[in-house]
């Protein structure tokens, strides 16, 4: 039973490569027919545990009621979109992200459910990291702007060089990951070999500081609350 379940949440997922927009698509109808298979599957193994549970017990749980409100969800939207094909009325398919609930509430993904859970206690005590690093990157946007947007340069392109503050931000934070170094700092350095200080400043407290400390935060919370379990105890 949990190598069929786990089949046939791999089959739902794996849909998402064949419907529109799909990377090998496949006819409406035969999609269609896999996911309500699926659906049928997972309302069956939903069904067995009911039968096996006490009645309180199964209703208390919020697995099962996920499971139920994400089955519900998948027709609707399955019936819908198919109302729409007939009429030539293109839609999209969000059920899609409800997919992945099927993976994690199962009785037989309670690793899966513990790594989730883990990820979702460590995101509230990175939070503080994280809005440091948008301070930080948000300043030194403000830095350049100050620093560039006066001097009228220009790209190699012939576009305006850090003149737009929203543009400024999506570019250092793009070069947090160095990607477009060094690039970005080139019209800059060119006006003046100096103007490079502040884009090794920039590199040095964001990209080597803060991804630093975001990792070694990330890291340490979530094995400490992967070991321990939901009741508290430590494993």
């Amino acid at each position: 039973m949990r190598t069929a379940t786990y089949f046939f949440i791999f089959l739902n997922l794996s849909l998402a490569l064949f419907e529109e927009p799909a990377v090998y698509p496949l006819p409406f109808l035969a999609t269609s027919v896999l996911e309500v298979l699926c659906l049928l599957v997972f309302l069956g193994r939903l069904t067995h545990f009911a039968k096996v549970t006490l009645h309180n017990v199964f209703w208390k749980d919020t697995k099962n009621i996920c499971i139920m409100v994400a089955i519900l969800l998948s027709l609707t939207d399955l019936a819908i979109y198919g109302v729409l094909r007939l009429y030539n009325v293109r839609s999209i398919r969000w059920s899609r992200i409800v997919r992945p609930i099927f993976l994690i509430n199962f009785a037989e993904s309670r690793q899966i459910r513990r790594a989730f859970r883990s990820i979702r206690n460590t995101l509230p005590e990175i939070t503080y990291v994280f809005l440091l690093f948008m301070f930080s990157l948000l300043m030194f946007s403000l830095m350049a702007l100050k620093l560039f947007g006066e001097r009228n340069l220009q790209t190699a392109e012939g576009l305006p060089y850090f003149r737009n503050y929203l543009e400024i931000v999506f570019d250092l934070y793009v070069l947090v990951t160095t990607a477009n170094s060094p690039d970005v700092m080139m019209p800059a350095f060119d006006f003046s070999s100096w103007y490079a200080l502040f884009f090794i400043a920039f590199v040095i407290v964001n990209t080597y500081i803060f991804m630093s400390l975001f990792l070694a935060v990330v890291y340490n919370n979530y094995k400490k609350h992967l070991k321990v379990m939901p009741g508290g105890v430590v494993t």
